[in-house]
């Protein structure tokens, strides 16, 4: 699990949850996960978007349909009959979303052994993945 910058840098990484483990767990008992959802991320102050002269907006971080929304959490809406307005919004918040994917795209392809299973103790391929992400730049 990772927060990514738009520039494609990792931002925070946690390794060593199992696959099996939804998303939406292994990110509420992350570190992150955990600072986050108790609002003691030093975030900045809500700020206008361009344009505006009122109305502050908090600053987000986008997650999937699994994640629970928070202040600081965007997530697609539910359902499949949604408004334009929200297609619209679920198009651009989709956009976003792929940044992480294609990150992480990058990553594996720069580091070939991410491509397959690691056969090796869990202990021994949180240290392979955390030196693979410490030393991954774009």
């Amino acid at each position: 699990m990772a927060v990514v910058d738009a520039n494609l840098q990792f931002i925070t990484i946690d390794v060593g949850a199992y696959g099996k483990e939804g998303d939406s767990n292994v990110f509420k008992n992350s570190n992150f996960g955990k600072l986050l959802y108790s609002d003691k991320l030093d975030l900045p102050e809500p700020a206008l978007l361009p344009e505006t002269e009122s109305n502050p907006q908090p600053y987000v971080f986008i997650g999937d349909e699994a994640f629970a929304l928070h202040t600081h959490l965007l997530r697609p809406y539910p359902g499949r009959n949604l408004t334009d307005i929200r297609r619209v919004f679920y198009y651009r918040l989709s956009r976003a979303r792929r940044m992480v994917e294609y990150a992480f795209g990058v990553l594996a392809n720069k580091w070939r052994v991410l491509h397959t299973p690691i056969q090796v103790e869990p202990d021994f391929t949180d240290d392979k993945g955390m030196l693979c992400l410490t030393q991954f730049r774009t």
